[in-house]
């Protein structure tokens, strides 16, 4: 990763606006209809940008953060529904990996988020990146590392149920809609990259209250996460 910029994206402007208060000789680069905020934070050179909701917005943020700012690995931060019944409100999921679970091409004899003709299928994410937000430390609430499962889709509990391939067969830990877009960005790309989810809504069946309710609150864990790996990442 060297002295190469970071790499910070998240959807909406409750998952990026908390960094404009510690980023430091900051500038804004306008591209399209986005705006990456360059500068320090923590003395390391980042570039925040706020990619919009969905897999395809992501995707074009990761690539041009990768091909106009050179940046050595990526952050995704923001929030997620839980699949896994341990986490509560708060918790926080970095990943291990990530799959795309709307990539369904099971008829044609692939396994369920394999990308057609490719042996992509889970996204790996950075060993160290991950070692050091698990280094991280949250009052009242874990991190754990696990598998996050993306999709173009907003999830409440009965889609949940109806959808039990996303535990039974993929194995997820939770759930979001971008996540897995800039980790197949990031492998084809050869960019390190680690996706940072805070739970902001349980298994439980109130997914739409708890999300609207606790999305601006619980911002802030997924943030003291990556702050924390870029204060200690070599």
């Amino acid at each position: 990763m060297g002295n190469k910029p970071i790499g910070i994206i998240g959807a909406m402007d409750d998952e990026i606006k908390m960094y404009f208060g510690h980023l430091k000789e900051m500038k804004e680069v306008k591209h399209k209809m986005f705006t990456f905020y360059v500068g320090t934070f923590h003395g390391k050179n980042v570039v925040l940008v706020k990619s919009g909701v969905g897999k395809v917005f992501s995707a074009m943020v990761c690539q041009y953060l990768i091909d106009k700012f050179d940046v050595g690995s990526v952050l995704f931060t923001g929030v997620g529904g839980s699949l896994n019944k341990s986490l509560e409100i708060g918790d926080v999921v970095v990943s291990t990996d990530s799959v795309h679970h709307d990539f369904d091409a099971t008829p044609l004899g692939f396994k369920r988020g394999q990308i057609s003709y490719t042996d992509y299928r889970f996204f790996a994410a950075d060993k160290n990146l991950l070692k050091l937000a698990l280094l991280a430390k949250l009052d009242g609430h874990k991190i754990i590392q696990g598998r996050v499962c993306t999709g173009d889709q907003f999830f409440t509990e009965s889609h949940k149920k109806e959808s039990t391939y996303l535990v039974n067969d993929l194995k997820g830990d939770c759930i979001e809609m971008e996540g897995a877009a800039v980790a197949q960005v990031c492998t084809v790309n050869e960019v390190p990259h680690l996706i940072i989810r805070t739970v902001s809504d349980k298994a439980d069946g109130t997914a739409v209250e708890d999300y609207n309710k606790f999305t601006p609150i619980i911002a802030s864990n997924s943030f003291r996460i990556v702050e924390s790996v870029v204060k200690n990442l070599k």
